[in-house]
């Protein structure tokens, strides 16, 4: 039963309790490795704030191509973010932007390790 406290330390919030439950079903070696996969993997909630708000100087959309939604990053580099206001809107819900992509990695690793 691995504790979230000693492997990541740096996450918060509802990626912490979620994350949390997955480590406390591994042994402390897969523990481990979840991890160092998982932290490579991650994206930091700060980042996609930081290019969300590119898209209202320079190209609208960055942040939904860093996290893997091609087709909706296109959309927002074609029509500006959806005439700012998608962009409006991600710079709202970035947090959980970020958590959905970020479950969606810790789902992935979880599967690999175990």
């Amino acid at each position: 039963m691995a504790n979230i406290l000693d492997h990541l330390p740096e996450l918060e919030g509802d990626e912490s309790l979620y994350v949390g439950k997955m480590l406390n079903q591994l042994n402390e070696d897969e523990a481990e490795k979840f991890a160092n996969v998982y932290r490579s993997r991650r994206k930091d909630p700060q980042t996609i704030l930081i290019t969300c708000l590119l898209g209202f100087f320079l190209i609208a959309g960055v942040h939904r191509l860093i996290l893997n939604q091609i087709g909706m990053g296109i959309l927002y580099i074609l029509t500006g973010g959806l005439c700012v206001i998608g962009t409006i809107v991600d710079l709202i819900n970035y947090k959980d932007l970020t958590f959905q992509y970020n479950r969606n990695v810790a789902k992935e690793v979880h599967s690999y390790i175990k």
